[in-house]
């Protein structure tokens, strides 16, 4: 088949006009528009109900044997997003869909965004079904025809080389034609007339049959995959002629969460991995392995806090709106950042990039792991303004709907520990930012107090430890910093001025 192609930008000539309405050249795919965002036709819409909503910009194709149609690809919903699940489907086989209409829920690594079409017409074919893992970015996931009459042409179609639009999509066409002819001839010969121990290993095509350690008919680029995923291709069960496991089967495998019994008799269960919580590993081993971390520690007194926070509250009550004492110490983290701006910088290779506001990342727990949504120039708003925006992160990021300008980036951040009893804990900086703050929970303790008859009195003591990146923050800059963040804490009026 002839394929050629246009830019969207460009007018398409006239003359490439007059030949394609003249047969011969009639199977011509006219790209209508061009590639962005990394590759993939996509823009970021405005969002509606909290949830981030992606909108395609579709390829339209000719074809001599199939009518128009557009072929829709999974896209790169963020900068870092290598793979994706597919949450769930709007929209069914035979579905009509306009513009504006959502496709589907996809998760990424960061959050789960919705992904809405750009065209008007009906739903041909879906390739990549509900609950697909790590299906990679370029992948064909489905077929939108422009007439209702037209979804039946698709009803058998197979996805082709070159519909897919990955990376990896070059490499897999090639192993995947000639092996279905070059071990064709090879498998039928073995059966029992020659020696009988290697050909049944190859020839079992059932993955439950194979042995661990016996060698699987599979594409070269499948083993690769199944290499990269950890995934043990003797598990998975091959399309391909004779049971060749190709690259297709490794990218659909979904080996759900197995519990097993170990030799000494202890049982464990394996979890397949989401992409957030392969995305949190690798940037927690990056930090760990790159960043030399050292840690200060505090102890602070909070009872001027709990009292202040006790009277705002009683006058905000009116407003819905309730302070927390971690409003406090994002509004103090922000202010003793100002203070000292080191710690609010990040090691960029070749210079130290030393920000002008402070934007404080909230490490918020999830269900599939940890988000640092951002309280932006946090050192310019108030504690009530505060108070609602963690709260509406929060809320957002628990549901998966957080937008991505909405965690991307930060130049400082804290993990607040406090409300689960723990006392004092270390936190693992968030690269590349320079220092994280770790805060723990306040406990009554015995202090020394001069001007009591007893010479002591019981306080409200909270414990908090700044890890530092010692290529960035010194060791006594760190001290300062805390120092800073102490007198604004025991002296909540000070925030004020």
């Amino acid at each position: 088949m002839f394929r050629s192609s246009a830019v969207a930008r460009g007018l398409v000539r006239q003359a490439s006009w007059s030949r394609m309405n003249k047969g011969a050249m009639r199977c011509v795919c006219t790209r209508v528009v061009q590639r962005i965002s990394g590759g993939q036709r996509m823009k970021l819409i405005s969002s509606k109900n909290g949830a981030t909503l992606w909108k395609y910009q579709a390829t339209r194709f000719y074809s001599s044997d199939l009518p128009n149609h557009f072929k829709v690809v999974l896209p790169a919903l963020s900068p870092t997003m290598e793979s994706g699940t597919i949450i769930s489907w709007s929209k069914k086989e035979g579905d009509k869909v306009s513009d504006g209409d959502l496709l589907a829920e996809i998760e990424t690594d960061k959050a789960t965004m919705g992904f809405e079409s750009s065209e008007n017409g009906f739903m041909a074919k879906i390739f990549v079904p509900e609950g697909s893992k790590d299906v990679p970015i370029g992948k064909l996931i489905c077929i939108i025809v422009e007439e209702e009459d037209d979804v039946a042409a698709f009803k058998d179609y197979k996805p082709q080389p070159g519909d897919d639009e990955s990376p990896g999509a070059a490499k897999d066409s090639k192993p995947d034609a000639p092996p279905a002819a070059a071990p064709a001839p090879k498998q039928p010969s073995p059966p029992p007339t020659k020696s009988a121990p290697s050909p049944p290993a190859q020839s079992a095509a059932s993955p439950k049959a194979q042995p661990s350690g016996s060698r699987v008919l599979s594409t070269p680029y499948a083993r690769t995959l199944a290499k990269e995923k950890g995934i043990d291709i003797n598990q998975v069960k091959g399309s391909g002629s004779d049971g060749q496991v190709q690259a297709d089967d490794i990218l659909n495998f979904t080996p759900g969460a197995a519990t097993y019994t170990s030799v000494p008799g202890a049982s464990y269960t394996d979890t397949p991995l989401s992409n957030i919580r392969q995305v949190i590993a690798k940037r927690l081993t990056q930090s760990k392995q790159t960043i030399p971390h050292y840690y200060l520690t505090v102890d602070i007194n909070v009872d001027k806090i709990v009292q202040l926070r006790k009277q705002f509250n009683e006058s905000l009550s009116k407003d819905n709106v309730k302070l927390s004492v971690n409003d406090f110490i994002i509004k103090a983290s922000a202010l003793a950042c100002r203070k000292v701006p080191e710690a609010n910088s990040s090691w960029q290779d070749s210079v130290i990039r030393q920000y002008n506001s402070v934007d404080v990342n909230i490490a918020v727990a999830t269900d599939n792991g940890l988000i640092t949504p951002i309280v932006f120039r946090a050192e310019s708003k108030g504690l009530s303004q505060i108070s609602q925006d963690v709260q509406a992160l929060a809320a957002k990021a628990k549901a998966g709907k957080l937008q991505p300008q909405e965690y991307q980036g930060g130049t400082f951040t804290i993990s607040n520990l406090g409300m689960f009893g723990i006392k004092q804990f270390s936190a693992v900086i968030n690269p590349p930012q320079a220092c994280i703050l770790a805060v723990g929970g306040a406990s009554k303790q015995l202090i020394v107090d001069q001007h009591s008859n007893e010479g002591y009195k019981s306080a409200n003591i909270m414990t908090v430890t700044l890890s530092c990146d010692h290529r960035v923050v010194d060791g006594a800059v760190g001290a300062r910093w805390l120092q800073e963040f102490r007198r604004l804490l025991e002296n909540p009026e000070n925030m004020l001025l």
